[in-house]
């Protein structure tokens, strides 16, 4: 993993402000047991770093040394296949939690890259500095743990319904669950994390769009 000093913007102190009072509200919504100083706690063991559209966080074959949460833009997670295809595995837009789990856990060289798709404004905590959040906050391991389930669940469904569902109904279950996010990407994207081809994908939105004109 690039040390973030390198492939970020300096962050001015207001917009620090900003980050933090974001990423605070973000967990009075999650209806955890943390009280307002444990969360405190969390902000304050963060670093605030704004990264820029293309730049990488983390690099296939690094080992992965942060947790990160994206205050504002989108980030993806992806692999380049043994034919040169880019396999995106993950999207993460605002107030979205994002790392390359085995890497992170067994400090193993990651077999993903992490990198932004719009510039972006993140904050990251080392590994020692979250495991010792984790010791100190029961409630923040609780927390942590569900979204791990969560996280888990919903990647279960994703390959059942891969295994399961017609390029149509992928596509449709994909708007569904992001609306809004073909604004802000390109399709190939779309049909690199749905796993069809750029041309069918093509065929189902406009099949879809003249559809909607009749």
């Amino acid at each position: 993993m690039l040390p973030l000093s390198v492939v970020t913007r300096p962050t001015s102190s207001i917009f620090v402000l900003r980050m933090v009072a974001v990423f605070e509200k973000y967990f009075r919504t999650q209806n955890t047991l943390l009280s307002d100083e444990e969360i405190g706690l969390i902000s304050a063991a963060a670093l605030e770093r704004t990264v820029q559209r293309k730049q990488v966080l983390l690099q296939t074959g690094e080992i992965c040394r942060y947790k990160i949460f994206v205050v504002n833009g989108f980030l993806r997670t992806y692999r380049v296949g043994a034919d040169g295809m880019e396999h995106i595995i993950q999207f993460s837009p605002e107030l979205t939690w994002t790392t390359e789990g085995e890497s992170y856990t067994n400090r193993t060289p990651a077999a993903y890259t992490i990198d932004a798709l719009e510039d972006s404004q993140i904050l990251v905590w080392t590994r020692d500095r979250f495991d010792a959040l984790l010791d100190q906050i029961p409630a923040l391991r609780t927390f942590s743990e569900q979204l791990i389930s969560r996280n888990l669940h919903s990647s279960r469904n994703r390959i059942y319904k891969a295994l399961s569902s017609t390029p149509t109904e992928k596509y449709e279950d994909f708007i569904q669950a992001h609306p809004g996010i073909l604004l802000r990407i390109p399709l190939r994207m779309v049909a690199s994390y749905l796993g069809v081809s750029l041309k069918t994908l093509t065929r189902i939105r406009q099949s879809q769009l003249q559809r909607s004109l009749k």
